[in-house]
C-alpha cells in the first residue's frame, strides 16, 4: 500500500491503495449509501462534502477491490431513492494510486457555509461517546423534505407516534432539510411510517428511511 498524506487545517493523513467517490442527491441517500459501503467491504470513511446543487459526496479509502465492492453496494442503495432518474442520480468513481497533488483538490479542509450556517465538509468524528454502537438494536430514522413546514409537521408526528429521540437537523441547501431520530428498530420504523403522510400538501418528501444497526462511519457524521 502506498502512503499518501494530505495536509489541511486538520493534517489529515491517508494511507491507501485507492480512493472511492460516491456522489448522490440529498443527504439521506448519501448516509444510507455510506452505511451499505461500510458494511459491504473493509473501507474507511475519509470525509463527506455537500454542494449547493443538493448533492452529497462520500469519500472512502481502502484496497482497490474493497473500494470497488463498497461503491457497487453504495450505488445500489443510493439509486433506490431515485428509481426513475437516469443512473439513479448517483455517480461513483474509483481512483487507484491517487496523485499526492491531486489529493489537495479531491480532499477538502473544514468549510462552513454562510448560506446554510453549518459545515459542508465533514471529517468523521473520533469521539468515543458515540450515540450508539454499530452492534446494538437501535436504529436511525431520516425524514428529508424540501421545505421546513413539511419536516416540522412530520417530525412532530413521528415523536408523538413512538418513543424516539431527535438527534439533530441537517440542511443541504435548496430548501432540503433532514431531521434524524433514534430509538429501537420497531419504534423508529413506526415513527417514520407515521411521519410520511404528514408531508403531503406542506412540502416535497425527499426521503423517509430507517437504518438498523448503523455503522460507525454513519454515526460519525451525525449532526452534533
Amino acid at each position: 500500500m502506498s502512503s499518501l498524506t494530505f495536509i489541511d487545517s486538520n493534517t489529515l493523513a491517508i494511507t491507501t491503495d485507492s480512493i472511492g467517490i460516491l456522489e448522490t442527491l440529498g443527504w439521506t441517500a448519501g448516509m444510507v449509501a455510506l452505511d451499505q459501503m461500510a458494511k459491504a467491504a473493509n473501507v474507511v470513511l475519509i470525509q463527506a462534502e455537500w454542494n449547493d446543487m443538493l448533492g452529497s459526496v462520500i469519500k472512502i479509502a481502502g484496497s482497490s477491490s474493497d473500494v470497488q465492492s463498497a461503491l457497487q453496494a453504495g450505488k445500489v442503495a443510493a439509486s433506490s431513492f431515485f428509481p426513475h432518474a437516469p443512473n439513479g442520480n448517483t455517480t461513483t468513481l474509483i481512483i487507484n494510486r491517487p496523485d499526492e497533488q491531486a489529493l489537495r483538490a479531491i480532499l477538502s479542509p473544514n468549510e462552513v457555509s454562510a448560506l446554510i450556517e453549518q459545515p459542508v465538509v465533514k471529517i468523521p468524528s473520533s469521539n468515543e461517546n458515540q450515540l450508539m454502537t454499530p452492534n446494538n438494536s437501535l436504529a436511525l430514522g431520516f425524514i428529508e423534505t424540501q421545505g421546513f413546514t413539511a419536516v416540522f409537521e412530520a417530525i412532530d408526528t413521528a415523536c408523538k407516534s413512538a418513543s424516539v429521540e431527535v438527534v439533530g437537523k441537517e440542511k443541504l441547501g435548496g430548501g432540503y432539510v433532514t431531521v434524524v431520530i433514534r430509538g429501537d428498530v420497531a419504534a423508529v420504523n413506526a415513527a417514520i411510517e407515521a411521519a410520511k403522510p404528514r408531508v403531503e400538501g406542506l412540502g416535497k418528501l425527499i426521503a423517509c428511511h430507517v437504518i438498523a444497526r448503523p455503522c460507525a462511519a454513519a454515526l460519525s457524521l451525525l449532526p452534533k
